[in-house]
């Protein structure tokens, strides 16, 4: 079946902007000098695969700016004086709320997605720096619920059976015993056949997911993306320049036949996923969908890049096997954090890849940080091969599903909140009452002492402004009741001012 895919989400007014970022950042590094003749429209246009009007506008607004100049019938070239920092977005393309700087005499605007390369930004990151009592939007286990002085007790151990532990790094790819370990309990739960040599300890997933985009995107490639999806992976690839396809994850999966007509008609580089309970909607890829992704993988040439953060965290029954367990050729690339549930600050997250994308990855890593610190992995180690984890995970099962009770009882309490109900993971993606803005919630809410994460911030298109994110995860059972309660007075309040 031929199905014609949507127009990029990053298309039209949004896209010229991102050509705009891409000729802008390249006259930074040097590529293009002062008085350069820069290329024609149409040469452009042809080598990225764009309209010409969409050249012609990003063209016209570094004109504006004063960064080209134009010789008539001639074309555009590299202006001599350069503006000294970036010139200002253009107007009008970015959702904002505000956050109360300092009880409330002053706010300060955080923006929702930008698009384009050369602007760093993590939205998340911002919203959890902001002050709570109340919050939803660390997507962490709450610490009374990790086994803190079963750590404790094995940090003397760890010493003692490594007294020379601090006195070396480890290796880029990640310490050998680790790796081992890792290996035979993916080979043996999970059934992947991944060896040690195929496995790369990272500082946490968000490093894998940096390095990959950094390895594999460079300005103006396709990525392939959940609509909504994780919000700092998105950051992440805008960052590099990256155009965003937007493919919607439902309850089923997705459209394979819109996943098809994406990989057939834009090439893209890579497809970041999060199929299992995912984030933010807590939906999770049915088995036969995975077998055929990976097909299309290697059909179309399209590397997939799973995002497998929570694999543990199940109610009542265990996921599907990861895509990865289908990959035979090396066209997925599998991101498993183990630290999340145990002990958050170690950051480990293990990446398995076939030797094709480990050999760049490796190099990556070596750039980033010369390997993941050495105490942190043999301190996992040491609590992951004991038998008092699997009864810890257990108990956290438990413990989690009891919250996310509590967090649906509480938002019954109110009138026209709707939300999946996911059966693992850490949080709710919940439809608000009619009428309400996500954004504007969040500005009150934040005045109020609680955070949660817009749906705006998650979707690629920057829009998905009456949904949010709750993460059930963080606080106890009381805390969650009342600031739940909060969020719903809140609402409230605020549909009755309109």
């Amino acid at each position: 079946m031929n199905v014609r895919p949507k127009p990029p989400a990053e298309s039209g007014k949004i896209l010229y902007t991102q050509v705009y970022d891409y000729i802008w950042d390249r006259i930074r590094r040097g590529d293009w000098k002062a008085h350069d003749k820069l290329p024609s429209v149409r040469a452009l246009a042809g080598e990225l695969q764009l309209h010409r009007l969409t050249v012609f506008r990003a063209y016209g607004l570094l004109k504006e700016q004063g960064i080209v100049y134009v010789k008539e019938k001639s074309g555009y070239y590299v202006s001599e004086e350069q503006p000294h920092a970036d010139p200002a977005a253009p107007k009008g393309e970015e959702a904002a709320f505000f956050v109360p700087t300092a009880a409330g005499v002053s706010e300060k605007a955080l923006s929702g997605p930008r698009h384009g390369g050369g602007r760093m930004q993590n939205t998340l990151s911002e919203i959890h720096r902001i002050p709570a009592d109340y919050s939803f939007s660390q997507a962490l286990i709450d610490p009374n619920l990790l086994p803190n002085l079963f750590l404790s007790d094995h940090v003397k151990q760890v010493f003692d059976r490594y007294p020379k532990l601090l006195g070396t790094y480890s290796s880029v790819q990640g310490d050998e015993e680790l790796r081992e370990l890792l290996s035979a309990d993916l080979q043996r739960k999970n059934k992947l056949q991944v060896s040690p040599d195929e496995l790369l300890i990272t500082t946490g997933g968000q490093q894998a997911i940096d390095l990959l985009a950094g390895v594999y995107l460079r300005p103006m490639d396709h990525v392939l993306v959940e609509r909504p999806t994780y919000s700092s992976a998105l950051d992440c690839f805008r960052q590099r320049g990256a155009r965003l396809l937007p493919v919607e994850i439902r309850r089923d999966g997705y459209d394979l036949d819109v996943v098809e007509a994406y990989l057939k008609r834009h090439k893209p580089r890579m497809f970041y996923m999060n199929p299992t309970f995912h984030n933010p909607t807590g939906y999770t890829v049915p088995a036969v969908q995975r077998k055929q992704l990976v097909e299309l993988a290697e059909r179309y040439g399209c590397l997939i890049v799973e995002d497998d953060a929570v694999h543990d965290v199940y109610f009542d029954a265990p996921p599907p096997p990861p895509l990865y367990s289908y990959d035979t050729e090396g066209w997925v690339v599998y991101l498993r954090s183990f630290s999340k549930y145990l002990a958050p600050g170690l950051r480990i997250c293990a990446v398995a890849a076939r030797a094709a994308a480990m050999v760049p990855l490796l190099t990556a890593k070596s750039l980033a940080d010369n390997g993941t610190p050495l105490v942190n992995q043999k301190l996992f180690q040491h609590c992951f091969e004991s038998v008092r984890l699997q009864l810890h995970l257990e108990k956290l099962r438990t413990a989690l599903q009891i919250r996310r009770d509590v967090m649906e009882q509480a938002l019954a309490s109110g009138t026209g909140w709707q939300w999946f109900r996911p059966q693992g993971g850490l949080n709710l993606w919940v439809h608000l009452p009619d009428g309400l803005n996500a954004n504007r919630l969040l500005t009150e809410s934040i005045r109020r002492g609680l955070t949660f994460v817009p749906g705006t911030i998650c979707d690629p298109m920057g829009e998905m402004n009456d949904q949010i994110r709750l993460s059930y995860s963080f606080m106890n059972e009381a805390r969650i009741q009342e600031g739940v309660h909060l969020l719903v007075r809140l609402a409230e309040e605020l549909v009755q001012s309109e």
